[in-house]
């Protein structure tokens, strides 16, 4: 049985993240412009699997197709609902290799799709058929991330049942790269400022339209070491002075939300436990400060 909640020392596997990141994007991509627009941009993540990663399915003209990274026999697969099947091997190549390859595998399937090749959320981008750059790829790391993903969207989801209100699914955004779900208030926000490295302003604008309280896992891209993350928008008075739990989790000046290691949630004597601790904390500390309706946002009906 693999470890459920494994070592991703960020270090070790930092090339093959950043590969990864780029390969994720060109296949969000691909559903981005297949499928029709949803609030916060719903329609563009990626989900969960029990093998990987997946689009779920997207339309194109009268049929569907879906696109699957395989984490387990390590590779991509394109189907459709015609029963046709093509597959793009998980290996080191670079970004511009991997792209052609899935671009052709669309091609011969009869799915013309043509995306924006630019990677969206990262400084100094290079369009994707030009990155001979980027092209590590450790089939164990990527591996042991996805079942860190596994676990973390596992218990996201039980934190996700007990709120009654407007809530996000939980959902992998390539863009940042990082497993997420959001609660929301109810009530608008002020505007957000944008200024996210090559995404429009507009689509940060519609995200955060709302009062939000986020919760997610990042892999360690800008921190150093992966974590599990949680902030509001807009920032409440005094959010940062509220106690959670438990106690490795800290707030981050620089990021502006509460942390908390994964190594904490991996060596804890009950690592699901101290995770929704953290989610449940600081959410509350959120709702606290900004004076949600937390009464009647709380799921009541099932328990």
């Amino acid at each position: 049985m693999p470890n459920r909640w494994p070592d991703l020392a960020f270090d070790d596997w930092q090339d093959t993240c950043t590969t990864l990141h780029l390969w994720t994007q060109i296949v969000g991509k691909i559903r981005l412009v297949q499928t029709p627009w949803i609030n916060h941009s719903w329609h563009v993540p990626l989900y969960l699997s029990a093998w990987g990663l997946t689009t779920g399915p997207i339309p194109h003209r009268d049929q569907i197709f879906q696109i699957d990274f395989d984490f387990i026999d390590q590779q991509l697969r394109i189907a459709t609902s015609e029963g046709n099947l093509r597959t793009v091997e998980l290996r080191p190549r670079s970004v511009a290799d991997f792209y052609r390859a899935v671009m052709a595998a669309l091609a011969e399937l009869g799915l013309g799709v043509k995306i924006n090749t630019k990677p969206n959320e990262i400084p100094d981008p290079i369009p994707f058929e030009q990155d001979e750059t980027h092209g590590a790829y450790d089939a164990e790391a990527a591996q042991r991330f996805w079942r860190v993903l596994l676990q973390s969207d596992r218990i996201f989801r039980e934190f996700r049942s007990h709120f009654s209100g407007k809530v996000s699914p939980v959902h992998f955004f390539w863009g940042s790269f990082d497993l997420a779900v959001t609660r929301f208030s109810g009530r608008s926000a002020p505007e957000h400022p944008g200024g996210v490295p090559n995404l429009p302003d507009d689509v940060a604008r519609e995200a955060y339209c709302q009062e939000v309280s986020s919760a997610g896992f990042w892999p360690g891209t800008g921190l150093g070491y992966p974590a599990f993350y949680s902030y509001a928008y807009p920032v409440p008075e005094g959010f940062k002075d509220e106690p959670v739990q438990p106690e490795a989790a800290f707030f981050h000046d620089g990021l502006g939300e509460f942390v908390l290691p994964y190594d904490a949630v991996r060596q804890a004597d009950d690592p699901d436990q101290a995770l929704l601790s953290f989610l449940h904390s600081t959410y509350e500390a959120a709702a606290k400060r900004a004076q949600w309706d937390t009464a009647a946002l709380r799921q009541t009906w099932f328990k």
